[in-house]
């Protein structure tokens, strides 16, 4: 969108609560601090989409890993490293310095008890929205994401 309209008048300044930018900040810290009062301190929401990917695509790379969850490289590594030090991922040396990772079981313990709670923070980041809405604001969100993907610093690959 440009700064006028079609008739090429400017557009009146936005009140802040109208930009998207912040309304998807402020979206972004609501479902954070929902997601550690719903699940608790102990994995974070991105440690928590790493983690799900590896059950869902055991004995990935950290590389194609990085892809599949939107993350850059260097933060993928350290977000393994953390994981493997708290015992619920294993990496594995590759040829070319590649790291094949799996999780544990403790890792898969982990994500059986984190699952059925990540379904009830669905219901409670949604609730009073009625499930129409709900799912019109998912499948808003979901193209978004797809139209702007190439710019992210990390572009989903997947």
């Amino acid at each position: 969108m440009k700064n006028r309209n079609a008739a090429g008048t400017p557009r009146p300044r936005l009140d802040l609560y109208e930009e998207p930018g912040h309304l998807i900040r402020r979206a972004h810290q609501i479902a954070v601090a929902m997601f550690y009062e719903t699940l608790g301190r102990d994995v974070t929401p991105v440690q928590y989409a790493v983690l799900r990917m590896l059950d869902e695509c055991p004995g990935l790379d950290q590389v194609t890993l990085a892809q599949k969850v939107a993350l850059d490289t260097s933060t993928t590594a350290d977000i393994a490293a953390r994981l493997e030090s708290k015992g619920w991922i294993v990496r594995e040396m590759l040829p070319r310095r590649q790291r094949r990772l799996a999780l544990t079981p403790e890792g898969k313990a982990l994500l059986g008890k984190l699952t059925p709670l990540v379904s009830d923070l669905r219901d409670s980041l949604f609730e009073g929205m009625g499930e129409k809405d709900a799912l019109d604001l998912m499948r808003l969100l979901s193209k978004f994401v797809h139209l702007n993907n190439e710019q992210s610093r990390a572009p989903l690959k997947a």
